[in-house]
């Protein structure tokens, strides 16, 4: 597939950064919950959703506007081109949404997209613990029918992004007692306000800050299953793929942001007069436009169970090239907090030390680079599967 913006997208464009511009312009800072909902009234969240009869043309069902898959991209590469507040409904709309679209009932979908459209309710993913991270396959979450239609989930899961701010997450757990590996699992939806039954600890990161949370489940209850009971590893699996698309785009705006950022301090700081060190800003460059390239070329492609294995080993391993560069051309800067300091907050970094420190999580979280590489290996090029 070769994807290419035809004028109509490019109109779409303008109207999308005119739209972020002046309300950007209005509200500098808008408070995260506000502005959410904000992009909601406008129409701007699940943009493309399927409507009415399953095309792409009428989202009025669910509450969303009609665009295509380029307008699509046109959208999250403005967002992110805009330097707008970071999604805090990402994982709603780009995650769960597109799985209740695939695998949830009409029930489902009337019950929990047009919520999600209006910016009003907020998702997590209740995906990997401690003891199964990038291999899913050993989720040891247990959940039990309690005998009125719905289950008692109980069991740790780990870095949940987002859950101190969740209404809801989709949780895997295991249903069938005695199952293992991918066999017995089930895709459930869990409503996070259940005093005494939920329980979320933010987790303190190597940049000081708590983005991800521990979440322990003590006998909470799911009401709604999604994809039927046992048929969770489908579910899950196709939402991870759902994971390296459209949102892939509007990431490489921001790496792109990153890099010039980079190119800077090295100007500024002398390095950039190193010939080595010009040749890895250079090639940062020329693999962040062929990454950019790639990306376009297989979005919307469907049946390659490689693609977006082989997009996350390459923008894991960019990024965290990038963050080394990045404390490397500042100089003895980029070994010490910035100035003035301070004994009120002594963990105080710059913008490329957390470049550095945070991008080190990017070869491991939504799929280690190990388990990447298994994927193309054993689903792309036939090799015998790893021994167990």
């Amino acid at each position: 597939m070769e994807f290419r913006f035809e004028p109509e997208d490019e109109k779409f464009r303008t109207r999308a950064r005119t739209w972020l511009e002046t309300r950007l312009a209005a509200t500098p800072a808008p408070e995260p919950h506000a502005w959410e909902r904000e992009l909601g009234r406008a129409g701007w969240i699940g943009i493309g959703w399927p409507g009415d009869g399953g095309d792409a043309g009428d989202g009025a069902r669910y509450g969303n506007r009609p665009a295509a898959l380029a307008q699509q991209v046109v959208w999250a590469e403005e967002y992110a081109r805009s330097a707008a507040p970071p999604r805090m409904g990402h994982i709603g709309e780009n995650l769960l949404a597109p799985t209740l679209i695939t695998y949830g009932t009409e029930e489902q979908k009337r019950r929990h997209l047009p919520p999600i459209a209006r910016g009003e309710t907020l998702w997590c993913q209740g995906y990997s613990e401690p003891g199964a991270g990038s291999d899913l396959a050993g989720v040891r979450t247990v959940a039990t029918p309690d005998g009125a239609g719905g289950y008692t989930v109980t069991g740790q899961k780990i870095w949940t992004s987002l859950a101190q701010d969740a209404d809801w997450c989709f949780v895997l757990a295991r249903t069938e007692p005695g199952s293992t590996r991918h066999r017995g699992l089930s895709f459930l939806l869990v409503e996070m306000d259940q005093p005494g039954r939920i329980d979320v600890r933010p987790i303190r990161q190597l940049t000081g800050t708590s983005e991800f949370n521990e979440v322990f489940f003590d006998g909470a209850r799911a009401a709604e299953l999604v994809g039927g009971e046992g048929n969770g590893w489908q579910v899950a699996t196709g939402l991870l793929a759902l994971e390296r698309g459209v949102s892939t785009l509007a990431q490489q705006i921001g790496f792109a942001a990153e890099l010039k950022k980079v190119v800077a301090a090295a100007v500024a700081s002398g390095a950039a007069d190193d010939p080595v060190v010009r040749a890895r800003l250079v090639r940062q460059w020329a693999e962040l436009v062929t990454m950019r390239r790639h990306a376009l070329r297989t979005l919307g492609a469907t049946g390659d169970p490689g693609a977006p294995s082989v997009a996350k080993l390459l923008w894991g391993g960019w990024h965290q090239r990038l963050g080394e560069l990045a404390v490397q051309v500042s100089g003895e800067a980029g070994a010490v907090g910035p100035e003035p300091w301070s004994a009120s907050d002594p963990y105080r970094i710059d913008d490329a030390q957390h470049l550095f420190l945070f991008s080190r999580a990017d070869t491991i979280y939504g799929g280690s680079d190990e388990i990447q590489r298994n994927i193309i290996a054993e689903r792309v090029l036939g090799l015998p599967r790893e021994p167990r």
